[in-house]
């Protein structure tokens, strides 16, 4: 979508949610109701991630990853994708490629969920155009596993699907028509907007 950058900037975290249930963008954006839960989480997690990160060992990351060097909580936006975020960290590597690093307060999964992986190739996305290095995978560290690390490799096809699904929650900015709900009712259990969806 070539406009993009006419819509308000939306963070990684909303197209997350879109996928989840697009209809997250249209309560939050369209109706402009608030997620309430979403201010005391971001700072919950600020809190989380600054303790967590004290615990991997330095040495640790320069041999298994390559890493000359960290940097934390790094901002970043793109207008071009109509797309910003904060970044745990943001990882200089030895060949001189560039990646993130993002804590996922949870035991490592027997196959990385789709949504950790575009959430990663977003912010590689975010990387290489705000430094213009190339930023072909991502690591995140799973804290309840004994802080294991697991790398994901981007390919062109995984920065297609995650640019289409920051676009997906441009079109229904743009449109302002209500979505179909998420396919999996178990999603809505704890959803903040349960009481005013209408399935």
């Amino acid at each position: 979508m070539n406009d993009a950058n006419k819509f308000p900037s939306i963070t990684i975290t909303h197209v997350l949610e879109h996928l989840y249930c697009p209809r997250f963008t249209y309560f939050e954006y369209v109706l402009t109701i608030p997620e309430r839960q979403e201010r005391r989480w971001k700072v919950q997690r600020g809190r989380e991630v600054h303790l967590e990160r004290q615990k991997i060992n330095k040495s640790y990351l320069r041999k298994k990853l390559g890493v000359v060097k960290r940097e934390f909580d790094v901002p970043l936006a793109s207008e071009t994708l109509g797309l910003r975020g904060i970044a745990d960290e943001v990882l200089t590597l030895e060949d001189g490629m560039m990646a993130p690093l993002d804590y996922k307060f949870a035991k490592a999964p027997k196959k990385i969920y789709r949504t950790h992986r575009y959430q990663a190739a977003l912010y590689a996305m975010l990387i290489a155009e705000h430094y213009g290095v190339a930023s072909t995978k991502g690591f995140l560290c799973y804290t309840r596993s004994s802080y294991k690390l697991e790398t994901v490799e981007f390919t062109a096809s995984t920065f297609t699907k995650a640019r289409k699904l920051a676009e997906g929650v441009h079109e229904v900015i743009r449109d302002g028509s209500l979505p179909i709900a998420t396919a999996y009712p178990t999603r809505c259990v704890d959803c903040c907007y349960r009481n005013i969806c209408v399935r």
